[in-house]
């Protein structure tokens, strides 16, 4: 019983986490120092509350994502991303998406090791609060989404190999990017999710490809299921509240919640 319980408590803190831009994979590593209770590998479990996210994303952005893929294969018949929004969409997501695949692919041993480290979290949640609040006070802040770029895209898609860190935040990073970019938070953050479907759709049936050839048990399987729709249902919540959050508020209140997680962690550090 205890395994569920614990599956739908890191599957409510994934939901968050994943699209809020605390860092999802820092309060993982977190959770799972903090309560040493592993009855799956961590990475395995991680990656599984991963999908649920993904599948949040599916349904929240399902009609973009109609017409994204239908303007991809119309574009291979009249090509006009000039003119055609949903062409030039579809096209971002693809190129933007290369460097964070190559990079989870060349840095993959480290993200099961070195990258785990909680100091290394710690140093990364203040140093990227502080990168928050800086852009947050120098950036325009005007653009729509159809203003989005080749340039800005490609920019959002190198910065989203730093969420490889945890502590970054790929939702973070990634909408920051966009923003000093010019684009209105709400704007980079709707194409920061829309960028993050085809990285952890990659990682995710790579990861539980794996985990389906090492044979878990149907218990395990269970499990991960839980803490998987526990994050779908989550994180759906989360995205229509951060996009509305967005329209009104800044990023300074998660930068201070990521000073206060780096404090309460270096505390937990030194004492336990």
């Amino acid at each position: 019983m205890i395994d569920f319980v614990y599956a739908v408590m890191l599957g409510i803190i994934q939901g968050l986490t994943e699209f809020w831009p605390v860092s999802s994979s820092a309060h993982l590593v977190i959770a799972h120092d903090l309560f040493k209770f592993d009855f799956v590998d961590n990475l395995t479990f991680d990656v599984a509350l991963h999908v649920g996210t993904l599948v949040a994303l599916l349904l929240y952005f399902r009609r973009d994502l109609v017409s994204y893929i239908g303007a991809f294969f119309r574009s291979f018949a009249k090509w006009n991303l000039k003119d055609d929004f949903d062409q030039r969409m579809a096209w971002y997501i693809i190129v933007a998406s290369i460097p964070a695949g190559i990079g989870g692919f060349l840095l993959e041993s480290w993200a099961d090791t070195i990258l785990r480290s909680l100091w290394l979290v710690v140093s990364l949640l203040v140093s990227v609060g502080v990168l928050f609040m800086i852009i947050e006070r120098n950036s325009s802040k005007e653009k729509s989404i159809e203003q989005l770029g080749w340039k800005t895209a490609i920019l959002i898609g190198f910065a989203q190999v730093l969420a490889l860190f945890p502590g970054v935040s790929r939702s973070g990073i990634t909408t920051i990017t966009g923003m000093s970019q010019g684009l209105k938070r709400s704007a980079a953050a709707r194409f920061s999710f829309l960028l993050s479907i085809p990285v952890i759709f990659g990682a995710g049936v790579k990861k539980l490809a794996g985990a389906y050839r090492e044979g878990l048990s149907n218990h395990d399987w269970l499990v991960m299921l839980t803490g998987a729709a526990t994050a779908a249902f989550v994180g759906y919540l989360a995205i229509r509240v951060l996009l509305r959050f967005f329209e009104r508020h800044s990023f300074n209140v998660f930068a201070y919640y990521r000073f206060l997680l780096g404090v309460g962690v270096v505390i937990y550090l030194l004492v336990w």
